[in-house]
């Protein structure tokens, strides 16, 4: 078999960094920081209001942009509805902590049961962070490549969900966010680094090489 008979072009870095860490910082990260600087200077209420509030702007600006609504703030959204549900029913920093923890394992399930579709969850949620071409997504041992790296993100997952727990069971709020949000992003970036090696083995073992940049100009 021939050897680099295709050539895919991705973006470049720079580009994909911004079209991933866009729907990170909307979902995640700025809901976190605001709910920590609203909770230590006006309280645990405060604090709720502040996150949901974010997110339900996020999904508002997008909407009225008339732009894509990515499968990561919806989900990330409709939790943290219920997560503040719990926090206002309860009055607790631990219960309302606990659903992130939890929705790890939710998550690795999740992926695990959607290893018998066309396209598993993790394939879409991948469109989120990098735009690849249909000619990519389409192609059968690249549709292997993500029912089986899917099994590497549910272990991730589970991992992630095991430690929080234990860090949410025995810290402080404020330990709480500064070791869980450190361990997660380790790990998440550590899966990350062995997922791309995989995808590129994976593309190599079809012909097919990824090189990230745009395409040169046909003269």
């Amino acid at each position: 078999m021939l050897q680099h008979r295709i050539t895919v072009h991705l973006p470049s870095i720079g580009s994909l960094i911004r079209h991933a860490g866009t729907p990170l910082l909307e979902s995640t990260l700025v809901p976190l920081a605001l709910f920590w600087v609203l909770f230590t200077q006006a309280g645990f209420d405060a604090g709720l209001f502040a996150a949901l509030g974010w997110s339900g702007l996020a999904i508002s600006r997008r909407l009225v942009l008339r732009r894509r609504l990515p499968a990561v703030l919806l989900i990330s959204t409709g939790l943290l509805i219920a997560r503040t549900a719990i926090g206002l029913w309860t009055g607790s920093a631990f219960f309302y902590f606990l659903q992130p923890t939890v929705q790890n394992f939710v998550f690795a399930l999740a992926l695990l049961l959607t290893l018998g579709f066309e396209r598993p969850l993790l394939a879409k949620l991948a469109d989120d962070f990098c735009p690849f071409p249909e000619a990519l997504t389409g192609h059968p041992r690249i549709k292997r490549f993500f029912k089986r790296v899917s099994l590497l993100w549910a272990f991730v997952f589970l991992v992630n969900g095991a430690t929080t727990l234990c860090v949410l069971a025995t810290q402080t709020v404020g330990n709480y966010l500064v070791v869980s949000t450190a361990g997660s992003y380790t790990m998440v970036v550590m899966g990350i680094a062995l997922s791309l090696w995989w995808f590129r083995r994976s593309l190599a073992g079809e012909g097919i090489r990824l090189r990230i940049g745009a395409a040169p100009a046909v003269v």
